[in-house]
């Protein structure tokens, strides 16, 4: 910058990280030369220290920033160093984060800076230079091994029903148009969403753009990465998801930022990759959880995918067996394109949804509630014919609590309100919200009494029972437990695809995307609790996993016909176990939607969430009271319900109390320009109060 004469300086908006709840929104003007295009990333100063920042976009002639002081361009900072070596990041892509910043209620640069790879942030010029130098010469050598080597043998593709080329004719005339509509692949489990994905992608690197397929989980983009790598031979193929090293991550987003990379396969991290030649998204499994962040900026992946496509004029096409209610509406109103894929491959027959009545158990001591005597022969049917079953559980662990009978003493966390989960394998006992865990206890700590037993069952005693009830039986688990390791989870899924695996027993890990083509059984053993949840999506997530549990059994058309799944329940005549009988989704989501209309939830309104957390229950308690007396006190509250500050449903996590308030909205712009309006408020409010550690907002929270 000294050496840039002054009449060639011009003020320049700077997106950079600036300190949590510091109110600072926008970005900052700095100083710097009249060439620099917004886009690229820059070396500033901010207080006293050096921090990456990403040159802005100028505000328009005559506009200033709402409620900000301009400093004169004297008082400016100089903006540092440029890292002009990298292609600056696109217009549109900086309209995406805008619109996400905005939408969220966060600052664009903490956004804007969060989502980039964290090496970026850490190089200088020079050494952006030597990592894009290596990335040349790695480049340089696949591509002459590749001309070397002999010509690849392609693999055959499968033979499309009617349907899928229905599917797929569907997606080539919404990408042919100018301003494509949003996709919604309905397909039921094993209908070959995947094949459609495979070829619409084809279709779109045909065209030589660039395609983004995002997955809910790590644990399945591995899978998809291996179809993907399968089909696409000599394509240049990256992953973005948070179990990358970092000079992996900065490796394939830079490989995706200079257009090299032609398909980016990612959790909801990769909806911000930069992709200059994006001609398609895919959302798999657009229902899932996973793709709302539950920290920091909480965006949902799946909505800004749909925006993204919006802004860069290209197809989204979001796939699942039981879409999300929000889209299942979208596509009713009309505003999605709804595809349907009523089918299985090769014409195999759903499985046959058998519910088992637990109030037929006999009530006395002995007889578990887990395994059935009905249940227990239909495993071993299932092991006499070489079959494979899957038992699932959601609910990792031996037993979600120790008990002593004779002081009622629990397990209880010292640090939240919860209890420690006892895990049998290291004799431990683990709280699962703030990781602490200790030895357990030879006796009862309250009373002496050595007699402590556990409550309930988890995966580690359910495999446990199992193991004791079929001896012989090859019973194999997968849960966060038994994956922790590197390459543990690959493997373990490799062993039951080599058929080295008898009975599976898993949680929500291997609920969905895995094509196990021996199961012929899945049996769901405690799934009541969530029919009596507090959180009113609690039902639709119930939903969503049994079927797609039950869609891991009868993949293979020629077993399709013998393939069952069982649940157990003590509420049979339930409506959503009526309809999971049936297969009929949209029998559930027209009961689901009718009761979120009369009683004003998603889709029908629109909601925040504030949450607090403190030292004290006071201190998070009282920053929400005066938070809601400040909301009060703003005209643009009139219409919108806002509730009393109460505890979130696990009031204390490590020692923080944690609370949380509640806005609704009958219009999205209606919250949004109340967010908008009472946020200052409540950074002052954070500044007044002292025992308060921190507070965010979650527009269209997923959890409540």
């Amino acid at each position: 910058m000294s050496d840039v004469p002054p009449d060639a300086l011009r003020r320049v908006r700077v997106a950079v990280e600036a300190p949590q709840h510091s109110g600072l929104t926008g970005p900052l003007d700095y100083l710097g030369p009249q060439d620099l295009t917004p886009g690229t990333l820059v070396h500033v100063t901010l207080g006293r220290r050096d921090v990456m920042g990403l040159v802005w976009d100028d505000l328009p002639e005559g506009q200033d920033v709402p409620g900000e002081d301009r400093l004169p361009e004297s008082e400016l900072r100089p903006v540092g160093e440029a890292l002009d070596a990298l292609p600056p990041l696109s217009d549109r892509w900086r309209r995406l984060l805008d619109f996400a910043a905005n939408y969220y209620q966060r600052s664009v640069g903490e956004l804007a800076l969060a989502v980039l790879p964290p090496q970026l942030r850490e190089l200088d010029a020079k050494q952006l230079q030597a990592r894009l130098k290596k990335l040349d010469k790695a480049d340089a050598a696949a591509g002459k091994a590749a001309a070397d080597a002999a010509s690849p043998i392609l693999p055959e593709r499968p033979a499309l029903s009617a349907q899928q080329q229905a599917a797929l004719d569907a997606i080539d005339a919404l990408a042919a148009t100018e301003a494509p509509q949003p996709a919604l692949l309905w397909g039921l489990t094993g209908s070959g969403k995947t094949e459609i994905y495979l070829r619409a992608a084809e279709a779109a690197l045909a065209r030589g753009q660039q395609v983004l397929v995002l997955v809910p989980e790590i644990n399945l983009t591995p899978q998809l990465e291996a179809r993907f790598a399968e089909r696409f031979v000599g394509h240049s193929i990256v992953s973005l998801h948070s179990a990358l090293t970092p000079a992996q991550r900065l490796r394939h987003w830079l490989a995706a930022h200079l257009g090299r990379a032609q398909l980016v396969l990612g959790t909801r991290l990769a909806v911000f990759a930069s992709l200059p030649r994006l001609g398609l998204i895919v959302v798999d499994e657009e229902h899932d959880p996973s793709y709302k962040q539950q920290d920091g900026a909480r965006y949902s992946a799946r909505d800004l995918a749909v925006y993204r496509g919006h802004l860069e004029r290209v197809p989204v096409v979001l796939g699942s067996a039981t879409p999300s209610l929000e889209s299942w509406q979208h596509a009713l109103g009309g505003r999605y394109r709804r595809i349907d894929l009523t089918e299985r491959i090769g014409g195999g027959a759903l499985p046959r949804v058998r519910l088992f009545d637990m109030n037929r158990l006999e009530r006395k001591k002995g007889v578990t509630t887990a395994l059935s005597v009905p249940l227990l022969d239909a495993l071993r049917k299932r092991l006499d014919r070489g079959e494979q079953s899957l038992v699932f559980l959601n609910r990792r662990g031996y037993a979600p609590v120790l008990h002593c009978d004779q002081c009622n003493w629990k397990s209880d966390c010292p640090h939240c309100s919860a209890h420690q989960v006892f895990h049998r394998e290291d004799r431990t006992l683990r709280c699962h919200h703030c990781g602490v865990s200790t030895r357990v206890p030879r006796a009862c700590p309250s009373c002496g009494n050595p007699d402590i037993a556990p409550l309930g069952r988890g995966t580690e005693r359910l495999e446990e029972q199992l193991a004791a009830a079929l001896p012989g039986a090859r019973v194999a688990r997968i849960d966060a437990d038994t994956t922790r390791l590197k390459g543990s989870l690959e493997s373990q899924l490799a062993a039951v695809h080599d058929g080295d695996v008898d009975i599976l027993v898993g949680t929500q890990m291997v609920a969905k995307g895995h094509d196990f083509r021996r199961i012929t059984l899945v049996a769901a053993v405690n799934p009541d609790g969530a029919l009596f949840s507090s959180d009113f999506r609690a039902p639709e997530r119930l939903f969503s996993l049994l079927m797609q549990a039950g869609g891991r059994a009868g993949r293979d058309a020629a077993q399709a016909a013998a393939s069952e799944m069982w649940i157990q329940t003590w509420y049979p005549e339930h409506a959503l176990y009526q309809s999971l009988q049936k297969h009929d989704y949209e029998a559930f989501a027209a009961s689901q939607l009718a009761e979120r209309m009369s009683a004003g939830l998603p889709p029908f309104a629109h909601l925040a969430l504030v949450r607090a957390e403190g030292r004290s229950v006071e201190a998070a308690r009282d920053f929400l009271t005066a938070a809601q007396e400040a909301a009060q006190a703003l005209p643009l509250s009139l219409g919108l319900l806002l509730y009393p500050p109460v505890p979130m449903s696990i009031a204390r996590v490590a020692d923080v109390e944690r609370f949380q308030m509640l806005i609704e909205a009958g219009s999205r712009a209606q919250l949004q320009r109340f967010l908008r309006a009472w946020l200052p408020d409540l950074h002052v409010l954070k500044r007044r109060q002292k025992g308060l550690t921190r507070w965010a907002v979650d527009v269209d929270p997923l959890a409540i």
